[in-house]
C-alpha cells in the first residue's frame, strides 16, 4: 500500500535529477512539532505588553496573529500560548514556530514559512503518463508547500492506480531543499503488478450456473485468452456494478425477491490477484398478476394502455418489461402534449400464488406547449442547418414522436457526434417546456482512399473526398476519382438541400468515366476497346410528408467506344476476328439525353449508421428526349434495421433492376440495349466478387498446339485469357448482415464487426453471333487463311532464287504460281499452300444466367488513427462460369 512517511534520503539526491542546484538536499517530511512555550513561574496569569512577529517573509505580521487569540492587553497563561502553537500548526502555513518574552510580558511569535514549491516530479511511473497526475493532484509550482496537501495527493495517486487495477502501488513523497525558500517535491512511485481477478465464486445458486451468471458480469476470470481484456483487472466501482448486473439479470427472468447477501474480495497469499466471492439467494420465480393503469389524466382510456403495454398476465414476471412500460406510457403520454407526466408502477407481490400485480399510476398533469429551441455548441454550423431539421416551433403543443423523430433526423446529418438528444426541461410556467439540442459537432469531411489488386486490372486506387457541411450551411460538395489500368475516372458533385431557405433540394453532378478492356499479344497486354462517357446530371428534391419525398433528375451523356483502329481495323473496318463481333457491334458515339424520377420513403433513425427503421426507393428513367438513344430504366432498393438484443443490429437489403430498349433491332446478335447504358454487378457492391466479376460475358482463350506431338490445349494462364464483362438488363441484390457488438474498449477503437450473406446475379442480353469459325482438320482446329488489306486470301508459294543454297518463301493471292504486282496475272502451275492468319480460340459466352450466386463473409469497420477502415473477408459459395471471384478487399480513408 501506498506510505506517506520518508523513506532513508540519498546522500545527494539533487545530484540525480537534472535542473536541481547543487547545493539542494532532500528533506523527509515530518509533521511539524511546536516548540514549547517558555514557562511561567508565577501561578497568576499576566498582561502581554508588547506582541510582534518575527521571520515572516510573504505573509503579514498581522495575518500570522490572526491565526491566534493573542492581543496586546490580554492575560495570558501556559494553556494560552500553548494553543496559539497549536493553531499556528493547525494552520498549515508554517515549517517551524515558537514563543519567547513569556516572563516579561513581551511576546514574540518567531516562524518560519513554508517553502514556495518549484517542480513537482513524479518518477518511477509508467503505466501512468503525467498528465493524468496533473489532473488530479493539488500541488502545483509557485504554491505553498504544506504536509497535509502532500498526504491528499499521495492517497489521490494510489486511487489512480487502484482504479487500474495495481493495488501494490506504493508512493512515497520527497522534498528537495532549493536556495530562497524553495523545494522540489517529488513523488517516488513504485507501480507494481496489476492486480487480476484470479477467481470468481459464486455461492447460494441454484437455479443457473457459475458460468451463466459470470457471463453476465462485467469483471472478467483472468484467462489466456482474455490478455487484452481490461474486464479482468480487480476494480472495486465494477464489483458495485456487477452486483447490479447480478440483480437485473434475475429480475428478468422472474425472481423478484433475489439478493447479493455479500460481496467480499481477497488479496491471494502471494498479493498478485485477487478471489471473489458473492453469496447470493435467489428466491421464488415470480409471474405476472393483474396489471392496471390509473391515469389521472382525462384523455386516456385506462383499459386500453393496459391492454398495450408489453407485460402481460400470466407471463413470467420481468422487470425490463415493467421499464418497457413506464416508457410507453411516458412516450403515450408525450404523444398527448404531457412533457412530464410521471408514471409510477406500484408493486403488489404475492408469495402465495407467487405472482406480481402491477398497477401503474399516471399522475395529473398540465398540457405542455414548446416555449423555446435552444441550440448550443455549433460552432461551424449554422443554427438554421439544426433548427430546420426539428419538427415543433415556438408555440406547438408539445409531442413526444416530433422530438425523436427531430432526434434522428438531426443524426442523420451526420454533423454531430452520436447519441444526440434533445433535452426537455421546464419552461417558465407549469405548461411550458424548453428543447435544447446541445450537438457536440464532429468532422464532416472525408478523405476515401481504397487500394485492391486483382489478375485483371492490376492494383486499383480509388479517392474520394467528400465535405458533407461545406460552410456549415449543410451543403454537400465532394469529388472522385478512380484510377487503374482497368478503368479511369473523375466525378464532382454539388447539393443544396434548402434552396433559398425551402425544403428543395437541387443538386448537379459532373463526370467523365473512362473504362478499358484488355487482350493479350503473346505476354503484352493490349487494349481491347474503350469506353469513355462525359455529361452531367441536375437533381430536384421535395418532401411529400414526413417520410416521403420525390426526386427528378435530368442527365445528358456523350459516350465513346472505341477500338484502336492499328491494331483491330482491317480495311478501315472493325475486324471480328480481332477485336470480336459483340465489339465491333458497339463501337460508335452517341448522345444520351434522359429524365427521370424517384420515389422515396424514408424512416431510418439514422442514414449513416441506422439501428432501425426502414428507406425503400423506386426510380424509373427516359432516355430518348433528344440524343441517339432510347430506353426505359426501372430501379427499386429496399432496406430494413432491427436492433435485435444484447447490441446486435441486424439488417436486410434488397435492390433490382431492368433496363428495355426503345429501339429497332441492330441486326442478329446484336442486344438492343448498348453495353453503355446495362447494368453490372460484383464490388463493392456484391462482395466475394471481383469489380464486374458478375453476369454475362465473353471469354476468348487460345489454343496450344505442341509442336512436337501436334496435340492442341486450351490456355490456362488467367492472365492471358480476354474476359470482357457485356453487361446485362435485369440483376437482382439481396444481402443478410448483422453487426456484432463488442466490448467498452473495441467500442472506443470505432471497431464494428459484422458477418453477412449476399446472393444476387445478372442476366438478360441477346448471345453474341461467334466471332468466328474455325477449320478442323484430323481433330486439330486450324487457324483461318491470311488476307491482305483488300480482305483477299493469301497463299504461301515457295521458290528458290538465283545464287540461293535454298528454298524460300513469299505470300501471294495465287492459289498457283506468283503475281509479281498486286493484281497482275499469275505466273506459273505449282500449287501454293494456304498461308495462316488468325490462330484459333475457343469464344464462349458465360454468366447470362438468372440463377442466385452466393457469398458469405465477414467484414470490419475501423476508425483507426488513419481515418475510416473497411476491411472485407468474402468466400463466394454458388458461382456460375465465368464468374470473377474476390477474397479481401478493404480501403481506408481520413476525416477532416
Amino acid at each position: 500500500m501506498a506510505a506517506a512517511q520518508s523513506a532513508p534520503t540519498p546522500a545527494n539526491p539533487a545530484q540525480t535529477r537534472p535542473g536541481v542546484p547543487a547545493n539542494a538536499r532532500a528533506e523527509q517530511l515530518p509533521a511539524p512539532q511546536p516548540a514549547a512555550a517558555a514557562p511561567i513561574t508565577d501561578a497568576a496569569a499576566r498582561t502581554i505588553k508588547t506582541l510582534r512577529v518575527e521571520g515572516s517573509q510573504r505573509i503579514e505580521p498581522d495575518t500570522v496573529l490572526s491565526y491566534t487569540r493573542l492581543r496586546v492587553g490580554t492575560p495570558y497563561t501556559a494553556e494560552t500560548l500553548d494553543q496559539a502553537l497549536k493553531d499556528l500548526q493547525a494552520s498549515d502555513l508554517f515549517a517551524d514556530f515558537s514563543i519567547s518574552g513569556v516572563e516579561s510580558g513581551d511576546i514574540v511569535l518567531r516562524v518560519r514559512e513554508n517553502p514556495i514549491i518549484n517542480r513537482v516530479i513524479f518518477e518511477g511511473n509508467k503505466a501512468l503518463k503525467q498528465d493524468k497526475f496533473d489532473k488530479e493532484i493539488k500541488l502545483k509550482p509557485r504554491q505553498i508547500f504544506t504536509r497535509t496537501a502532500v498526504r491528499q495527493d499521495v492517497a489521490r495517486i494510489v486511487e489512480l492506480y487502484r482504479r487500474q487495477g495495481r493495488f501494490a502501488a506504493v508512493v512515497e513523497p520527497k522534498m528537495v531543499t532549493l536556495d530562497q525558500n524553495r523545494v522540489d517535491v517529488v513523488f517516488e512511485i513504485t507501480e507494481g503488478a496489476k492486480s487480476k481477478v484470479r477467481q470468481i465464486n459464486i455461492l447460494g445458486n441454484e437455479v443457473f450456473s457459475d458460468d451463466k451468471l459470470r457471463g453476465q458480469m462485467a469483471t472478467k476470470q483472468a484467462r489466456l485468452f482474455r490478455i487484452l481484456s481490461s474486464g479482468t483487472s480487480y476494480d472495486q466501482d465494477r464489483l458495485n456494478y456487477d452486483q447490479q448486473k447480478l440483480r437485473q439479470f434475475y429480475l428478468t427472468e422472474g425472481y423478484a425477491d433475489f439478493r447479493v447477501i455479500s460481496a467480499v474480495a481477497e488479496l491471494t497469499p502471494d498479493k498478485r490477484d485477487f478471489i471473489i466471492t458473492y453469496v447470493v439467494e435467489e428466491g421464488k420465480r415470480y409471474k405476472f398478476g393483474d396489471i392496471t393503469v390509473d391515469s389521472q389524466i382525462r384523455d386516456f382510456d385506462n383499459k386500453a394502455l393496459a391492454a398495450a403495454i408489453p407485460a402481460k398476465k400470466g407471463e413470467w414476471y420481468n422487470a425490463k418489461q415493467v421499464e418497457d412500460s413506464v416508457d410507453q406510457l411516458s412516450e403515450a403520454a408525450g404523444l398527448f402534449g404531457y412533457a412530464f407526466t410521471e408514471v409510477a408502477p406500484e408493486f403488489v407481490p404475492d408469495r402465495e400464488a407467487l405472482t406480481m400485480s402491477l398497477n401503474f399510476n399516471i399522475a395529473q398533469a398540465q398540457r405542455t406547449y414548446v416555449e423555446r429551441v435552444d441550440i448550443n455548441g455549433n460552432t461551424q454550423t449554422q443554427d438554421k442547418v439544426v433548427r430546420r431539421e426539428i419538427r415543433l416551433a415556438e408555440g406547438d403543443a408539445f409531442n413526444s414522436f416530433q422530438v425523436k423523430r427531430s432526434q434522428d433526423r438531426i443524426n442523420s446529418l451526420g454533423f454531430f457526434q452520436d447519441k444526440f438528444e434533445i433535452k426537455q426541461v421546464p419552461g417558465s410556467a407549469p405548461d411550458r417546456v424548453a428543447l435544447e439540442a446541445n450537438v457536440e459537432e464532429k468532422s464532416t469531411g472525408e478523405l476515401q482512399l481504397s487500394a485492391g489488386y486483382s489478375s485483371l486490372e492490376r492494383f486499383i486506387i480509388q479517392a474520394n473526398i467528400t465535405q458533407r457541411n461545406f460552410r456549415g450551411k449543410g451543403q454537400e460538395l465532394r469529388a472522385g476519382v478512380n484510377y487503374s489500368s482497368y478503368s479511369k475516372s473523375l466525378e464532382l458533385g454539388f447539393t443544396e438541400p434548402y434552396l433559398f431557405d425551402r425544403n428543395i433540394a437541387v443538386g448537379v453532378d459532373l463526370f467523365r468515366r473512362d473504362y478499358n478492356s484488355f487482350g493479350f499479344s503473346g505476354q503484352d497486354r493490349r487494349t481491347t476497346y474503350s469506353q469513355v462517357s462525359t455529361g452531367f446530371q441536375v437533381r430536384l428534391g421535395v418532401p411529400l410528408t414526413e417520410f416521403w419525398s420525390l426526386s427528378g433528375r435530368y442527365g445528358l451523356s456523350y459516350d465513346e467506344v472505341g477500338l484502336d483502329e492499328g491494331t483491330y481495323f482491317t480495311a478501315g473496318l472493325c475486324d471480328p476476328l480481332k477485336a470480336g463481333r459483340y465489339l465491333c457491334d458497339s463501337i460508335g458515339n452517341r448522345y444520351t439525353s434522359s429524365v427521370g424520377f424517384s420515389i422515396i420513403n424514408d424512416s431510418l433513425n439514422s442514414r449513416l449508421r441506422p439501428s432501425a427503421g426502414s428507406r425503400f426507393s423506386f426510380g424509373a428513367d427516359l432516355a430518348g428526349l433528344g440524343g441517339d438513344v432510347k430506353y426505359v430504366r426501372a430501379t427499386a432498393n429496399f432496406s430494413k434495421y432491427w436492433t435485435v438484443g444484447g447490441g446486435f443490429i441486424a439488417s436486410a437489403v434488397a435492390e433490382g433492376g431492368f433496363i428495355r430498349s426503345l429501339e429497332k433491332s441492330r441486326g442478329p446478335g446484336i442486344d438492343r440495349v448498348r453495353i453503355t447504358d446495362r447494368f453490372y454487378l460484383g464490388e463493392p457492391q456484391f462482395r466475394g466478387f471481383d469489380i464486374r466479376g458478375v453476369g454475362p460475358r465473353v471469354q476468348r482463350i487460345e489454343y496450344i498446339t505442341d509442336p512436337t506431338t501436334g496435340a492442341q490445349t486450351l490456355q490456362t494462364d488467367q492472365a492471358r485469357i480476354v474476359d470482357d464483362a457485356l453487361g446485362g438488363r435485369a440483376y437482382y441484390l439481396g444481402r443478410l448482415e448483422l453487426e456484432i457488438p463488442l466490448g467498452s474498449g473495441a467500442r472506443e477503437l470505432g471497431l464494428r464487426p459484422s458477418v453477412y450473406l449476399q446472393a444476387g446475379s445478372l442476366f438478360g442480353i441477346t448471345r453474341p453471333l461467334p466471332t468466328a469459325v474455325f477449320p478442323v482438320v484430323n481433330g486439330v482446329v486450324q487457324p483461318l487463311q491470311a488476307v491482305d488489306a483488300a480482305g483477299n486470301p493469301l497463299f504461301v508459294n515457295v521458290f528458290t532464287p538465283e545464287g540461293s543454297t535454298g528454298p524460300q518463301q513469299r505470300l501471294t493471292t495465287c492459289a498457283a504460281g506468283f503475281a509479281a504486282t498486286a493484281g497482275a496475272a499469275c505466273v506459273g502451275a505449282e500449287l501454293n499452300t494456304v498461308a495462316p492468319g488468325t490462330q484459333p480460340f475457343l469464344e464462349r459466352f458465360l454468366g447470362s444466367s438468372a440463377k442466385p450466386r452466393l457469398s458469405v463473409g465477414f467484414g470490419v469497420n475501423w476508425n483507426s488513427p488513419f481515418g475510416p477502415l473497411r476491411i472485407d473477408v468474402a468466400r463466394a459459395l454458388i458461382t456460375q462460369p465465368g464468374d470473377d471471384t474476390k477474397l479481401i478487399t478493404f480501403n481506408v480513408g481520413t476525416q477532416f
